[in-house]
């Protein structure tokens, strides 16, 4: 269904069991599960789909070794038990990732370990050998019935210097064991809500609109894109706003304090040196300040953050000098003779980690796992309010099963299927082996005509749904690019007409990694404005002004200016 013709359904029948507003991975996830029960459901967005607090996440998806600490035991092993999942359910998304751990000596953090545990100090100090490896022994134990991946391994010094020569000689050994990762968190997002509309004709998904008020019976929403308002009236109303959440309810005339956000901000550096140092592992370690960092191989990028600030207002997330200074000096305490300088960053990014209120005397100190307020009928609203406070990535497919089962009661529905083992998007019927990989591609290629390397570059992007744009791209004028290499016209035409996509920037940021791996030019961003707006209908102003959009948003936010010129303008 068109964005058009599901904003005519809500003018004709206003009245639909469950609205979401907020368009993260834990709306997101409730949104599919709800649709899977058929629940008529309608999401809701006021930018475009993640791309707020779930596009701003350091693309991991793990257990949450340090949470061991705090004695968040349950937390860590849902999240490790989900993390499986995910590496079973999303296969070209989420991929297994070798993590090393650089180790400064022994027995550090023997007893600062169990006081923190007994909220008996909350001073950060740097952890040993010793407190790791029974860390790493439990978080192994947590999954020995389901072991995705492989268990932990101590290295002496002298191997380890051996196999990064480059790193710290102060290192006393170091530590491999396994999480995972995420390239494409906002694709994981998008095919969801593909995945959720295909199932229920009774589940729809908006981005660009916004619920502006609340009362009686009635939430009024607003098309950001239009300034049309109009009006639904939900039984239940789910805030899943995230970082916004307290905003979102105050709209909704509750008032509320559930949300004491904090600040994390990221870059990527084109630094071969780095690169080759990284050997295809994420560094992860602990700063003086007691912050967990990480750095890991992005591509032919490397990621590197993250920050834990405190902050009020998540609209002014930021990445300041300080923080890129920060993060810059993160490396050193790894690999001290490699030099990162400012030129080297291709991309920033800075979000707002949604955690709840908390008085605690450290950022580390705050939960990491999620709950639900329920926020009754009252103040001149009919409806009761489920706000989803905190979470991690990686546990949204539980948190959204536990928002599911709360509300449908509620409805007088009972729970017709799992999320447990469902495939996301194009990991459905992915090859399990490189043998039946070469085989589906093959196949793709005797039906389409497209070459086996287009196809390879299709499936490490899209996975199984590749094969649906390779017929597509097969049945249409399809030329190559000439400012954006990798990309043809008829891969962005499928793009735009199939996967909600309404700005410039939804493309270049969440529906592919051209922005975050620094491969967007002025005059490619003209080139992707204007193929867009043959599939959109864009006239010339309005192409005009979303380049012009574009390159604000990546100058101010994300620190990329691509230096337009009046000459980048096509004809």
């Amino acid at each position: 269904m068109t964005r058009e013709a599901t904003l005519a359904g809500l003018r004709q029948s206003p009245e639909l069991s469950v609205l979401i507003i907020g368009g993260g991975i834990n709306g997101i996830g409730t949104f599919r599960d709800l649709a899977l029960q058929g629940v008529d459901v309608l999401l809701v967005e006021k930018n475009d789909f993640c791309s707020g607090a779930s596009a701003a996440s350091s693309h991991m998806v793990h257990g949450g070794l340090r949470y061991l600490e705090n004695g968040e035991f349950r937390l860590v092993y849902e999240a490790l038990h989900e993390r499986n999942r995910l590496l079973r359910n999303a296969p070209h998304y989420v991929k297994p990732l070798p993590t090393t751990i650089p180790i400064f000596n022994w027995f550090s953090g023997m007893l600062n370990a169990p006081l923190k545990f007994l909220r008996l100090r909350d001073k950060p100090s740097n952890r040993g050998a010793l407190v790791i490896k029974a860390g790493l022994t439990m978080y192994d134990l947590f999954t020995f019935t389901q072991q995705a991946t492989p268990r932990h391994k101590f290295h002496s010094k002298e191997a380890s210097l051996r196999d990064r020569p480059q790193l710290n000689p102060d290192i006393v050994s170091t530590a491999t064991y396994y999480d995972a990762w995420m390239p494409y968190p906002e694709r994981i997002c998008l095919e969801l809500i593909l995945d959720a509309e295909a199932a229920s004709p009774k589940a729809r998904a908006l981005n660009y609109v916004s619920a502006e008020s609340a009362s009686g019976d009635v939430v009024t929403l607003k098309d950001e894109l239009t300034g049309e308002t109009y009006t639904v009236k939900p039984k239940i109303v789910i805030n899943a706003a995230g970082p916004w959440i307290d905003f979102t309810n105050r709209n909704l005339k509750r008032e509320t304090k559930f949300i004491g956000g904090t600040k994390g901000s990221h870059i990527l550096v084109d630094h071969p040196e780095l690169l080759a140092a990284t050997r295809g592992h994420e560094l992860f370690f602990e700063n003086a300040d007691g912050r967990i960092c990480l750095f890991f191989p992005l591509q032919d990028r490397v990621l590197i953050g993250t920050t834990d600030i405190k902050i009020s207002n998540p609209d002014e997330a930021r990445c300041t000098d300080e923080e890129i200074d920060y993060m810059i000096n993160l490396v050193r305490v790894v690999f001290p003779g490699i030099t990162i300088t400012r030129d080297q960053i291709v991309f920033c990014f800075s979000g707002v980690r949604p955690l709840p209120a908390s008085d605690a005397a450290t950022t580390g100190q705050i939960s990491r796992d999620h709950s639900i307020r329920v926020t009754e009928s009252g103040s001149g609203v009919n409806f009761p309010t489920f706000s989803l406070i905190g979470g991690k990535w990686t546990t949204f497919r539980a948190f959204s099963e536990q928002t599911t089962d709360q509300v449908l009661p509620r409805l007088r529905l009972d729970r017709r299927t799992s999320t447990r083992n469902l495939p996301i998007g194009g990991g459905l019927r992915y090859p399990t082996s490189e043998a039946d990989k070469q085989r589906w591609l093959q196949r793709v290629e005797s039906k389409t005509g497209l070459s086996r390397q287009r196809l390879e570059m299709l499936f490490e992007r899209y996975g199984t749904r590749a094969e649906q744009i390779a017929t597509f791209c097969a049945q249409t004028e399809d030329v190559p690019l000439q400012h954006v290499p990798g990309y043809t016209t008829g891969e962005i035409e499928f793009i735009a007409t199939n996967e909600k996509v309404m700005r410039l920037d939804d493309f270049i940021l969440r529906r592919s990694l051209l922005a975050m791996l620094g491969r967007v030019s002025g005059a490619g961003l003209v080139e992707l404005a204007h193929v867009l707006a043959g599939s959109l209908g864009w006239s010339e102003a309005q192409t005009q002004a979303e380049i012009e959009r574009a390159a604000m948003i990546l100058r101010e936010r994300h620190r990329v200016d691509l230096a337009l010129r009046q000459e980048t303008s096509l004809t």
